[in-house]
């Protein structure tokens, strides 16, 4: 099959699509933002609102990319709306980022600030 081209029988995509698409979906900081606050267990919005600093529109916007997307749960408490992580492989893959931007090989990018500084001094010599 060529590359882009549809599945045989109009059935899914290529895993490698899928997967392409799945990232472009993570390609937001403040969706990886709130997928890190997520990290720490289901969150009531007025906190994620707090905590990312964007506009309520914005995170609303963004919201609903992570909930269309599955990756998401919004559940209602009351007059509140809670987040949480639909599974524990988002937080995995979270996670994996961060040791993979951590352990980059010398002469390539440097990590963030705040990755230099959680890294093992073993890590950094």
């Amino acid at each position: 099959m060529t590359p882009g081209a549809a599945a045989p029988g109009g059935g899914s995509p290529p895993l490698y699509e899928a997967k392409a698409e799945f990232f472009r979906m993570l390609g937001h900081p403040v969706r990886i933002r709130v997928l890190e606050l997520l990290q720490e267990g289901p969150t009531p919005v007025r906190e994620l609102l707090a905590a990312t600093g964007v506009e309520s529109s914005s995170l609303s916007h963004q919201l609903a990319v992570l909930r269309r997307s599955g990756i998401v749960t919004a559940t209602r408490e009351a007059s509140t709306v809670v987040y949480a992580l639909a599974g524990c492989d988002v937080a995995d893959l979270m996670r994996a980022a961060r040791r993979i931007l951590t352990e980059l090989p010398a002469g390539r990018r440097e990590p963030p600030a705040e990755l230099r500084a959680a890294r093992p001094a073993a890590a950094r010599s």
